[in-house]
């Protein structure tokens, strides 16, 4: 039986009561449902306001990680004074301000193999708003489990895909991307940048999808992947078929229960930081400050792209982008001694596995990037 709506809930939802589509029924069943979001940044911002703010009647946020300034062009839940606060509780008090009337269950742990069922259970469905692969195999995996639909957004730089994964109906992520790409081939927003507003654009049509099937109206993006460009402000849609062959929804499925997805998107331990290589091949920023200072100090190469360097760099560095080291292997003496640098060293450990495959051997990493060095031996240098 459906909740009734209070006196206060029929004036604040009044703009949906007046739609036929939804009216005092459709209200009513969004106050009955429950959604959980995964992730609290450019994604999951505005998902979630947009949720609270239809009055979906419980809405979890799951997240591990705290306000940073550089969060605040485009995670618009979170604002400055949030700063260094947890994700999940500076989003959960941003909500109850726009909407008091919901539950918001702020969830303070990273999403594992060992806690998706367990968190995700008492949810209709799951709206994903993560940026990584792990993360995304592991939403779609629990939402097949659990028999309910996963909502799926990513952008990068001007691109974004929107598309909803629900077994029963059609067609779920693994269907599309039965395999991980290799890890690294696909940079994250944090290396390669994203346009403020565009999580604003997916994320507006993830929370969309996830209303129209919480109320059971319109047609959804199951079967259909969403392809924007904004650079263009282009649509356009890709027909998606069930894998018959589909190793979690399939009637052949092998994969019965949650798996490691760091082991199976090739993703380190997590005793490897972002940032580093190995204790074996990084280089500190106080490590290098001195050796620099050395008769004979290693080749820095920078291996960012040209125009990052207009932000900050190392004097008599070379650049070199990650993307074309592989053509240029032969610019570099193998027999000197190199430190590989980027922003915040995720490249740069990457490059590293590039030059060590190819024999390089007096090679390091600048552990943490430029950022590390801007924070411990030069303040001066730009934080991004």
């Amino acid at each position: 039986m459906l909740p009734n709506l209070t006196r206060e809930e029929i004036l604040r939802y009044s703009r949906h009561l007046l739609i036929p589509d939804v009216g005092l029924e459709g209200q009513r069943k969004l106050k009955q449902s429950s959604a959980l979001v995964i992730g609290t940044g450019g994604l999951g911002s505005p998902v979630a306001l947009y949720l609270a703010a239809a009055g979906v009647g419980r809405i979890g946020l799951v997240d591990f990680d705290v306000v940073d300034v550089t969060n605040l062009q485009r995670q618009i839940v979170h604002g400055s004074s949030m700063v260094g606060l947890l994700k999940v509780d500076s989003a959960r008090r941003r909500l109850l301000d726009l909407n008091p009337l919901i539950q918001v269950d702020a969830i303070n742990e990273p999403l594992t193999k060992t806690n998706a069922m367990r968190i995700a259970k008492d949810y209709d469905i799951i709206i994903d708003g993560s940026d990584n692969f792990p993360t995304r195999y592991l939403s779609n995996d629990t939402a097949v489990f659990l028999g309910i639909p996963n909502v799926f957004g990513a952008i990068y730089r001007f691109d974004g895909q929107a598309s909803v994964f629900h077994a029963a109906q059609g067609p779920c992520y693994r269907c599309l991307f039965p395999e991980p790409p290799p890890p690294g081939l696909v940079p994250s927003c944090a290396e390669g940048g994203v346009l403020g507003v565009l999580p604003g654009t997916i994320g507006s049509i993830q929370a969309t999808e996830a209303l129209k099937m919480l109320i059971g109206i319109g047609s959804s993006l199951v079967g259909r992947l969403l392809l924007y460009n904004a650079l263009d402000m282009s649509f356009e849609f890709v027909t998606l078929r069930k894998n018959p062959k589909c190793r979690v929804c399939s009637p052949e499925a092998d994969i019965k229960e949650l798996i490691d997805y760091d082991e199976f998107c090739g993703i380190p331990g997590r005793e490897v930081h972002e940032g580093s290589a190995g204790n074996d091949w990084d280089i500190t920023p106080i490590e290098l400050f001195n050796v620099m200072r050395e008769s004979n100090p290693p080749l820095l190469v920078d291996v960012r792209e040209p125009h990052e360097q207009q932000i900050s760099s190392l004097p008599g560095a070379i650049n070199m982008p990650l993307g074309a080291m592989a053509s240029h292997l032969s610019e570099l003496d193998s027999a000197r001694e190199m430190v590989l640098f980027c922003k915040a060293g995720t490249r740069s450990s990457r490059a590293l596995e590039l030059l060590v495959g190819a024999g390089f051997k007096r090679v390091k990493n600048l552990k943490g990037g430029l950022n590390a060095w801007a924070k411990e031996i030069d303040p001066t240098i730009p934080v991004y």
